[in-house]
């Protein structure tokens, strides 16, 4: 066998670029003085004398995987029914979002049947136990440990067999196998990829909570992600009661899952219709307001889209928008002007999603583009009214994925009229007996159905 050789890595802490010399600039994101020493490595050109032959995959026994339900049934519908042993969830949102009480939360309901540790490096005990009293948790077997150290972590797993693990945060962990701080990208990656294989070996499930930089990514190198078996993102607005959890990646289920949460004194608790409190409640009739039923993984929610469109007094007017992608604002502008001969050139328009929602999902465009040529028109949408379709560049209207849903749940609500895709109404001619529906066919026509409108 090959003697062994040693060589120096260093690490960019931006993009997580390897090099094997110091050098000033980053050669993979072009940042200064980002490279960081990470170990020595050691190489050999032998190979292992257990490595693993090649398997047939018609010859691999499969099986329902085992969950644990965590007692949040929000929580459990985003990771696909409940966490799966030997997985890796990663769980990422902005500080002072929840995701330590959600956590905790889990923990406490889980500890009544497992073996939980909640280890911490950002809190003291001191302030959990707080947490855990102000949370009113019931269970008396819940165990933390406050330390950063890996090899402390790992020889406490040793000691005693966990069911479930809970690191608070993986940018505070640091291993004694390198020298940089923690949070730097090597240390991030090393703890990381210990403790996936640590699950893996043990069948444990572990809850990663990953902080996010200031443009909503989450800290630390890319790698993270494709480590973990599931990503998960706390959303919402920190001055709001409602929080969503979003999976992004997720190895054991959907990934178009979305779970809402509403932030009580208790603690947050499981919220049941979350279509009721994403729209404002209230029957005033109002220019610039549209309602929008999207369809997040198995779950239609119907939110309500404001608009605001007002005389610019700057040479270029302002577009923006809260909830609702920028770049997709401006082309329904365009397409509303090419199509539908809604000329706001020299208006200033302003797009909010209600409830601190973010909508990714093109079915969208209906009930945005309704929204501003309603308030650009002055003209209120009847409050019974529902929309949902994608418009095309060409100006046509294009239907969009599971409308028999969507519309059931409108019909639930007590919705009365229907504004969609012509060729959603053909395959969702059951659901909507009853209802009065308009099917569009092209931007030119949701101009008219709105200017026009029903009272």
């Amino acid at each position: 066998m090959a003697k062994a050789r040693t060589s120096t890595l260093y690490l960019c802490s931006h993009c997580g670029a390897k090099s094997h010399k110091w050098v000033g600039q980053c050669s993979g994101c072009g940042s200064w003085n980002t490279l960081e020493l990470v170990k020595a490595t050691g190489s050999s050109t032998g190979l292992s004398s257990d490595s693993v032959a090649p398997v047939r995959l018609a010859d691999v026994v499969t099986g329902n995987f085992e969950r644990y339900q965590t007692g949040l049934s929000e929580l459990d519908r985003v990771l696909g029914g409940g966490l799966v042993p030997g997985s890796v969830v990663l769980l990422g949102g902005e500080p002072g979002i929840g995701k330590s009480t959600l956590a905790l939360q889990a923990l406490g309901c889980l500890s009544s049947t497992l073996e939980t540790l909640y280890v911490s490096a950002e809190e003291s005990l001191e302030q959990l136990a707080l947490r855990y009293q102000r949370l009113g948790l019931s269970s008396q077997e819940l165990t933390a440990l406050c330390d950063g150290q890996l090899e402390v972590l790992i020889a406490e797993l040793d000691r005693k067999p966990y069911g479930v693990l809970v690191v608070d945060s993986i940018q505070t962990l640091r291993t004694q196998e390198l020298e940089s701080s923690p949070g730097s990208v090597g240390q991030v990656r090393e703890c990381a990829d210990r403790l996936v294989i640590e699950a893996k070996r043990r069948g444990l499930p572990i809850i990663l909570i990953g902080h996010v930089t200031k443009e909503g990514a989450l800290a630390g190198p890319k790698t993270l992600e494709h480590l973990v078996d599931t990503v998960l993102y706390f959303e919402g607005d920190t001055t709001s009661r409602f929080r969503l959890v979003r999976a992004w990646k997720n190895r054991f289920g959907s990934v178009n899952e979305v779970g809402v949460f509403a932030m009580e004194p208790e603690g947050l608790k499981a919220v049941k219709n979350p279509s009721a409190i994403f729209l404002s409640g209230t029957q005033i009739e109002s220019a610039g307001t549209a309602i929008f039923v999207s369809q997040d993984g198995s779950r239609p929610m119907l939110v309500e889209v404001q608009a605001l469109v007002d005389q610019s007094s700057l040479g270029n007017p302002r577009r923006l928008s809260v909830g609702y992608e920028t770049h997709r604002l401006n082309m329904l502008l365009a397409i509303l002007h090419r199509h539908a001969g809604i000329s706001l050139l020299d208006q200033d328009v302003f797009v909010n999603v209600a409830g601190g929602l973010r909508v990714i999902e093109t079915g969208a465009d209906l009930a945005v583009a309704a929204a501003i040529i309603s308030s650009f028109s002055n003209k209120p949408i009847d409050r019974r009214t529902v929309f949902f379709g994608e418009l095309g560049l060409s100006g046509e209207v294009r239907p969009v994925p599971r409308g028999e849903e969507r519309v059931a749940e409108s019909t639930k609500l007590g919705f009365s009229r229907l504004v969609i895709p012509a060729a959603n109404k053909l395959e969702s001619r059951k659901v909507v007996e009853g209802m009065s529906v308009v099917a569009l066919r092209s931007a030119i026509e949701l101009n008219l159905v709105v200017q026009e409108r029903e009272g």
